[in-house]
């Protein structure tokens, strides 16, 4: 019956979220107001009978916040690796005539939760093993951690915090410099985890999976790791999928494992067996470096040889050439793969890496393309002197510990045309039309050398009609498209000049330090960005060098003089619709989307509703005359229905006033 209610309050807390999002994000109203008050007191009843609250439930709210470090903290026991091998036989005898619980060994971060009274105290990561980081505001934002539970004593418990597959794919597409993007799920989980601004780690979609329980005092387990399991998913903590086995069923779960993981979304490098009997493993003791009742198996990776064709060399944005091995295509885990990324040059190095060498290729937790080894080591050999899209010479520079190449011609094409990208996408000026190949095409023929030179396109109004793939009717979505992107924000601006490491977060954080004021932040220090919380020294010193460059500061309000930025909070603006209610409906033509309409709203002191009520004093909809829903009821109570021209010239004779 307990199953049945949390499933039902899951149910709950989905179908509040995405009413929320709907009237709030995009005043949209999905359910009526007493269908959702029906709902949301029927979770608050179902959370008080299971003493379970959600970290997403709409009960709560979890707020925001930017720390200016992670203060570190010793575990009270350290936190072993476990002993490994690729070898069933091996956990058949590990086995012997117990009982042992089979789960997956997830790649991600190992967290360790403490809850008092019921509610979750602490959050510490791993760490080395003996010491930690705190992160129990980042945890209180994972899509799936119980910030309050049953338990009322003190529960210690240990899990995985991983990302899967889909949102490591959708944040990396997000990241328009490919040097920047993360390796793999679990390199994005840990920078996702160890955030200073737990807004960041919201997003990310971070899940918990329990696999440990350390210490629930007065609670009988009955000497069983798998009542202990079943215990915390009654709390409320998803855990991770586990198979009691013995060693005659052992390689019969292996085989059952193997077959999942390629539908899995979540990484997994192997599995992990642990004595069901509580008091026989802790009886065993551990070594120096393993506790005795766990042993982990790591997949034994499926291996082909094939032959190098090319190494073929991609350059960014930011001008480093990254190397990518192009081989005879193999069958891997059931796909045929051709191509593997080398990373950096001393990796090339270290395998001895020549076209025409015979490389052994795997995949790394049966999903990424890698190379295991090198037969013949040939060495490397044609590492480019010219870059292969601008033909400008480059350099190896020594980054960190690895070796990179890079273009060192400053006008290189890819260089802009990543640059042009990453202006143009949806975080930054948002102007639909310009894709990479487009860009490529106006960048080569001259017609866009600056950022500002997009709003002048009109110019070459016949010759990229003429264009393939461009006609009339392109060409005026584009300027329309164009013109929309004017009207902006300064943060968007910023993130949209590509400045490294400089994201849209790190930009609004900047121009909130800041109070929006552009001279201030073109003679901000180094010194002084380094103290804003969020930001740090490395983000400082590229944003300080990017405006010491006067060809940068010059473009840049080059670009300034075509747009149109509205204050933003944090300059104090006149409260000119303190106690006036709109209502948005439809589409946008001057902001990107009516999220930023209703920003700009509650900035001036208004408020932004769903629904059309005799509170509401003015109806925002470009269609004045539409017969819609929203439209006939404010006809029907009288209420002024306003386009977006109307809106912002309110605005206007508001401020001057």
């Amino acid at each position: 019956m307990n199953e049945l209610k949390k499933a039902r309050m899951q149910e709950l807390v989905e179908l509040l979220n995405k009413a929320g999002r709907a009237y709030y994000q995009d005043a949209e109203e999905i359910m009526s107001n007493y269908e959702y008050d029906q709902l949301y007191e029927e979770l608050q009843e179902l959370e008080q009978e299971l003493g379970i609250t959600l970290s997403n439930s709409p009960t709560v709210n979890v707020g925001y916040e930017v720390v200016s470090e992670l203060p570190k903290e010793r575990h009270e026991s350290p936190m072993l690796s476990l002993d490994k091998t690729k070898d069933v036989e091996e956990l058949k005898k590990f086995v012997g005539n117990q009982k042992a619980l089979m789960s997956w060994k997830m790649d991600g971060l190992t967290i360790v939760l403490t809850y008092r009274d019921g509610k979750l105290y602490k959050a510490v990561t791993r760490g080395n093993g003996e010491v930690g980081e705190v992160i129990t505001n980042n945890a209180r934002v994972f899509k799936n951690i119980p910030l309050q539970i049953a338990y009322q004593g003190e529960l210690i418990l240990r899990g995985e915090a991983v990302i899967g597959y889909r949102d490591f794919e959708k944040i990396n597409e997000e990241i328009e410099d490919v040097d920047a993007r993360y390796k793999n799920p679990r390199n994005l989980c840990s920078g996702s985890v160890r955030q200073l601004n737990n807004e960041i780690t919201a997003k990310r979609n971070v899940k918990f999976y329990a696999f440990t329980l350390v210490q629930a005092d007065d609670v009988d387990f009955h000497n069983s790791r798998a009542c202990q399991m079943n215990w915390l998913r009654e709390q409320g903590f998803e855990v991770v999928e586990f198979h009691e086995v013995t060693k005659d069923t052992v390689e019969e779960e292996v085989i059952k494992f193997s077959i999942k993981i390629e539908k899995n979304d979540f990484p997994s490098d192997g599995l992990v067996l642990v004595y069901d009997d509580i008091a026989y493993g802790r009886s065993l003791g551990r070594t120096s470096k393993f506790p005795r009742d766990s042993y982990a198996f790591k997949w034994a990776d499926e291996t082909r040889e094939t032959k190098l064709l090319e190494i073929e060399w991609s350059p960014s944005r930011t001008g480093l050439i990254n190397p990518v091995a192009i081989f005879e295509p193999v069958e891997l885990e059931g796909t045929t793969v051709s191509r593997a990324s080398v990373h950096n040059i001393s990796i090339m190095e270290e395998l001895e890496l020549g076209t025409g060498d015979t490389i052994e290729v795997y995949k790394a937790n049966m999903i990424i393309p890698q190379i295991a080894r090198n037969l013949t080591r040939s060495g490397v050999k044609d590492i480019p002197k010219r870059c292969p899209v601008c033909q400008g010479p480059t350099e190896i520079r020594q980054i960190s510990n690895a070796k990179a190449l890079y273009c060192m011609n400053p006008e290189c094409q890819a260089k802009h045309v990543k640059s042009f990208a990453l202006f143009v996408s949806r975080d930054a000026l948002n102007i639909e039309g310009l894709s990479e190949a487009t860009l490529e095409k106006f960048i080569s023929k001259g017609y866009i050398r600056t950022y500002a030179d997009i709003f002048y396109l009109e110019r070459y109004k016949d010759e990229i009609q003429a264009m393939e793939g461009f006609g009339e009717k392109s060409f005026r979505n584009l300027l329309e498209s164009i013109e929309k992107a004017r009207i902006t924000t300064l943060p968007r601006v910023i993130y949209a000049l590509g400045i490294a490491n400089i994201g849209l977060a790190n930009a609004k954080v900047i121009c909130k330090e800041f109070q929006y004021n552009i001279e201030d932040m073109l003679r901000a220090t180094e010194e002084e960005l380094s103290e804003i919380p969020g930001i740090g020294g490395v983000i400082a010193k590229a944003f300080v060098s990017y405006f010491a460059d006067e060809v940068h500061v010059e473009r840049f309000r080059e670009l300034l003089s075509e747009l149109v930025i509205p204050k933003e909070e944090g300059e104090k603006k006149k409260q000119i619709f303190a106690g006036v209610n709109f209502v948005i409906t439809g589409s946008v033509e001057y902001f990107a989307n009516r999220g930023e309409v209703k920003e700009l709203i509650e900035s001036l002191g208004g408020k932004v509703t769903g629904s059309v009520t005799s509170k509401t004093n003015y109806l925002i909809n470009n269609d004045v005359t539409s017969t819609s829903s929203k439209n006939k009821k404010a006809n029907e109570l009288g209420i002024p229905i306003i386009s977006e021209k109307t809106f912002l010239t309110m605005i206007e004779q508001g401020e001057k006033q």
